[in-house]
């Protein structure tokens, strides 16, 4: 078993669960740890705990004074990197929109994320980057979710986008999702910001499912009361149906009991 903690790092709201190395680590302790793209200063976000699962990295030591303020010196730097590659983005007219950029600690890595909706050649930027920095490039392509997390913004809920506050894995979304839960097909209530599908479409879409098994379909014939009538509406979390019943009317019926 291993003693891991969970680490955050900016520029990155995923948790990564990493090797404590055998220091004493409590939340929110500032640390210099290494992950597979470099070594960083991070923030201790969770409890110690035991695992004996793969982990993402290792805790190298409990950061110092001059840990922060080369931190704080690399942010600044990163600063007018980003500054400088959009330059040479105009320069060699490519169509990329540099998002954000982060030194490793010792400055031996640069590394730009960039989003576009095509590939990108970026060898002559990369190689001016290089020789303008004297460290080693890396530019990552990120897709329009990935975008939006680091972006941020407020969604339909007037919350703030759950990617950039606490998703750390995109799950599947399907429009069946949507369909399951009887929610309009309009892209505009069902797309979020980054133009795909709600992540919270996956939330609720368990319980949707669950309480659907004791309802008909919309357009089933029923029996209520001896007579027939066809279902044209559903309430699923309610669990009750309207049937359309001939001479008549609409009636509205509870799913039976033995369905919780």
């Amino acid at each position: 078993m291993k003693n891991v903690v969970g680490v955050i790092f900016d520029n990155d709201e995923k948790t990564y669960y990493l090797d404590a190395n055998g220091l004493e680590l409590k939340v929110n302790l500032t640390v210099i740890a290494e992950i597979e793209k470099g070594t960083f200063l991070g923030k201790v976000s969770t409890k110690p705990l035991e695992t004996d699962k793969d982990v993402d990295g290792k805790i190298i030591r409990v950061a110092n004074k001059k840990d922060y303020t080369s931190y704080k010196n690399n942010q600044k730097d990163a600063g007018q990197a980003i500054k400088k590659c959009r330059e040479l983005i105009k320069k060699y007219e490519l169509n990329m929109n540099i998002l954000d950029a982060t030194f490793t600690i010792s400055k031996d890595q640069l590394i730009f994320h960039f989003y576009s909706e095509e590939r990108i050649d970026f060898r002559n930027l990369a190689r001016d980057l290089a020789s303008i920095y004297k460290t080693r490039i890396e530019l990552r392509q990120i897709g329009v979710r990935d975008k939006s997390k680091k972006i941020g913004g407020c969604g339909c809920c007037g919350q703030q986008l759950c990617c950039s506050r606490f998703l750390n894995d995109f799950n599947s979304v399907s429009i069946s999702m949507a369909k399951n839960q009887n929610l309009s097909l309009n892209p505009n209530k069902i797309n979020g910001v980054c133009g795909r599908l709600l992540c919270c479409l996956k939330y609720e879409n368990d319980v949707y499912t669950d309480c659907r098994k004791c309802l008909p379909k919309i357009g089933e014939i029923v029996k209520v009361d001896e007579k027939e009538g066809k279902v044209i509406n559903l309430d699923i979390l309610r669990k009750t149906y309207s049937v359309e019943i001939p001479n008549v009317g609409i009636v509205e019926v509870e799913a039976c009991n033995g369905c919780d």
